[in-house]
């Protein structure tokens, strides 16, 4: 697929999903439900506050809101809202953390060129 075909659109995984394994998207992700594997998006990953991953996650930008445990590469940004809590290590260019979001980890930040996933 075309990187640039995949502009809108948009893969959802609803609050009463539950998926073991590895998912793979080339465009942007939403996850509400239960995810343990492997994560990869092209483009956003948002974790929705209600999200429960046990997983190594790999996206251009993310946003978490739910609990994660892994790690998490972002090539360009992370960020962490407040009710977030992440257990693992953290590979960014740009890493926020809201107040109330709670990160256990290490974290690498590369300034500069973007953090290759």
């Amino acid at each position: 697929m075309d990187k640039g075909s995949s502009k809108g659109l948009y893969t959802m995984l609803g609050e009463s999903t539950v998926f073991e394994g590895t998912i793979v998207v080339p465009h942007s992700l939403r996850i509400d439900g239960r995810v343990k594997g492997r994560i990869e998006a092209g483009e956003m990953l948002t974790i929705g506050s209600a999200a429960i991953i046990e997983a190594d996650i790999k996206a251009k930008s993310a946003i978490v809101g739910g609990k994660v445990t892994g790690n998490v590469i972002a090539e360009d940004r992370v960020e962490l809202e407040a009710n977030a809590s992440v257990i693992g290590d953290i590979r960014t260019r740009d890493l926020v953390i809201n107040e109330g979001a709670v990160f256990q980890g290490n974290c690498s930040m590369q300034s500069g060129d973007t953090v290759k996933v």
